[in-house]
């Protein structure tokens, strides 16, 4: 794991010093060592850096960028089946220098081209010069678990692990994309391709990028599409024959992320994916694998004794760290720089707090992100499941009259029911989604915060979300069932702009390899194709893992609510966080911005003051923007 960046000049306006110095920004990323090369063509500079957290061949064999004849890499990640590829290579005739994947990549490319990424098991986001063809080549892994930014004009080229190395270049111009900023106060983050920046762009999961160097032109192909798999026939297959082959495709993918020349480590929340996750690697060793929970100092959301129950069961080695509410607010000023993107997902806080822990121990943990969205663990899934089907079974002149009638009545004139938490919200999504019941409505009214009146007045001038996979319309017809629609989507959104984000800014922040045995992309190939039910039966979310998990765990010591990781934000907010909330989001401020309609800012900060307490994501999105603006923009 480690940090890349670099650029294409074609002013040749920049030098080695730079690219160093683009390079020094991601040190967090790769603190034990660093390298650049630069190069010079006929029409252009061409930069590759990169920040080394070694994992993999600790000698410095492993250093990049790395090259093999015309070839020239930057890598960030960890190709986990390279020495099996290594292997078919040498009965190609090729030879090797070093241990690492980092060569693996450059002799594959060699002989396959961008072919190779079909081989890869792993996560990863690398950049390939290739003199020859006079061309650039950027990639990125399937699922999105590395991240690439890169920034495009017509004289210039960055790319970058962080959007924070592109500051130092003196051609990056940092203008904000008002439409991303829309689409970051709906969502809680920038969705892929867009960035919060004009000119900037993520490169999106199974994506590589070419630039050609003479024409200047870029040409992006998907390579792997989550699409590709739930466009077909489900499997005729019992669940027990299922079972058994999802064990081997967990145990084969979990294994894999073990694969390390330093200590490895394993997140434990004592949720069903972690307890898996846990269960199925120490069945396997008869070394105790070290276990590491963050637990919140406040009743309810506290999950540290139940992975510590957990843990006790399975005999691995555990620490728990209790985040104090201390920890949590010094923290809070910092996120803005490491999250270099306006970021809402609060849970941002005890991520990094856990990886900070696990950091003393191992340069490597396993987190279970990623179970959710392929096994069907959200509650969104249950509330489709449950009350879409409802909906839809009510006239629709029925559905259109209740609308129409709610639109005349606001929440606020309902007595009793308009003081209930939540049910502002509540009310006007039930309001649309008697328009529109289909599982295209229903998941947006579930992924975004603001109404489209809330959303119209929000802003100064006039915005427009951008285009997103949030609208896909992919999945075809005679495969399409509105879980499937749902899971699809979030594999697409979710995952890789919010959790994947969330935890490669945190674990790097410190210097932690996160790797994510659950995205392991043979798991989502597998299980797109099993039957619905098999996921969610009777009601029951994450059915395949629980039934996993039950013959590892006795099912009395899973049975519980999911938490998942959480804080008292709301309580902060009213509370420790309003000097902040005064300061970043004063009438003055906003109106000196430009880019927020005051009046309504400020009707917000009231309406939650005085009690309504839904508006608490509104405003923290709005407090984590101005704060990102204050470190990155004033």
């Amino acid at each position: 794991m480690c940090g890349i960046s670099g650029f294409v000049d074609f002013s040749k306006n920049s030098n080695e010093t730079l690219l160093r110095k683009m390079s020094d920004t991601l040190i967090h990323r790769g603190p034990d060592g660093s390298g650049a090369s630069f190069i010079e063509t006929l029409n252009s500079q061409i930069g590759l850096a990169h920040r080394r957290l070694s994992i993999i061949d600790l000698s410095s064999a492993g250093k990049q960028p790395m090259q093999l004849l015309n070839l020239t890499i930057t890598f960030n990640g960890e190709i986990y089946n390279f020495k099996e590829i290594k292997t078919e290579l040498e009965k190609l005739n090729h030879v090797f220098l070093s241990h690492s994947d980092t060569e693996v990549i450059l002799h594959a490319y060699k002989e396959w081209g961008t072919d190779c990424l079909s081989r890869f098991v792993g996560m990863f986001a690398f950049v390939i010069y290739d003199s020859d063809k006079q061309e650039l080549v950027c990639c990125r892994d399937r699922t999105g678990i590395k991240p690439f930014y890169y920034y495009q004009t017509e004289h210039l080229f960055l790319f970058a692990s962080e959007l924070k190395a592109f500051h130092v270049h003196p051609g990056f111009k940092k203008e904000i994309n008002l439409n991303s900023l829309a689409a970051f106060m709906q969502f809680g983050n920038v969705p892929a391709p867009h960035c919060i920046f004009k000119n900037c762009y993520k490169l999106e999961p199974g994506t590589y990028l070419k630039l050609s160097l003479p024409s200047c032109e870029t040409e992006l192909k998907k390579y792997w599409n989550v699409y590709t798999y739930y466009n077909q026939e489900k499997l005729d297959i019992s669940f027990q024959e299922a079972k058994i082959e999802t064990e081997k495709i967990l145990i084969s993918a979990f294994e894999y992320r073990l694969v390390s020349d330093v200590p490895v480590g394993v997140f434990l929340s004592g949720g069903y994916d972690s307890t898996c996750l846990t269960a199925l690697i120490q069945k396997n060793t008869a070394k105790k694998i070290k276990t590491f929970t963050i637990g919140i100092e406040k009743s309810g959301l506290d999950e540290a004794p139940f992975a510590k129950t957990i843990s006790n069961h399975l005999g691995t080695e555990h620490q728990e760290y209790y985040c104090t509410q201390k920890d949590a607010l010094e923290l809070i000023p910092k996120l803005p720089y490491y999250y270099d993107e306006p970021f809402g997902d609060y849970s941002a806080i005890p991520t990094m707090l856990v990886c900070k822990m696990a950091r003393r121990d191992v340069t490597v943990a396993l987190s279970a992100d990623g179970g959710d969205e392929v096994f069907a663990g959200y509650n969104r899934y249950s509330y489709l499941m449950k009350y879409g089907s409802l909906l839809n079974t009510i006239p629709g002149s029925l559905r259109n009259t209740t609308s129409y009638l709610m639109k005349k009545i606001p929440f606020s004139k309902l007595p009793v029911l308009k003081n209930r938490y939540n049910f502002h919200n509540r009310y006007n999504k039930l309001r649309v989604l008697l328009q529109d019941p289909s599982p295209k409505n229903i998941m947006h009214n579930l992924s975004t915060q603001f109404s489209a009146d809330e959303f119209a007045e929000l802003f100064y001038q006039g915005t427009e979300l951008p285009s997103t996979a949030y609208a896909s319309r992919e999945l075809r017809k005679e495969f399409f069932s509105p879980l499937a629609y749902m899971m699809a989507i979030d594999y697409q959104t979710y995952l890789p702009d919010d959790i994947l984000q969330k935890v490669d800014r945190a674990s790097m922040a410190f210097g932690l390899e996160a790797r994510e045995p659950f995205l392991d992309h043979r798991i989502i190939e597998w299980a797109s194709r099993l039957p619905d039910n098999f996921k969610y039966h009777n009601g029951v979310k994450k059915f395949m893992v629980r039934e996993l998990v039950h013959d590892y765990i006795p099912k009395k010591l899973m049975d519980r609510t999911k938490m998942g990781f959480t804080i008292p934000l709301e309580d902060w907010l009213l509370q420790d966080l309003k000097p902040q909330i005064e300061f970043h989001l004063s009438e003055q401020k906003i109106k000196t911005q430009g880019i927020f309609n005051s009046n309504a800012v400020q009707k917000l900060v009231r309406d939650f003051y005085s009690g309504k307490k839904e508006f608490t994501l509104k405003i923290w999105y709005l407090l984590m923007f101005q704060m990102w603006y204050a470190e990155w923009m004033d």
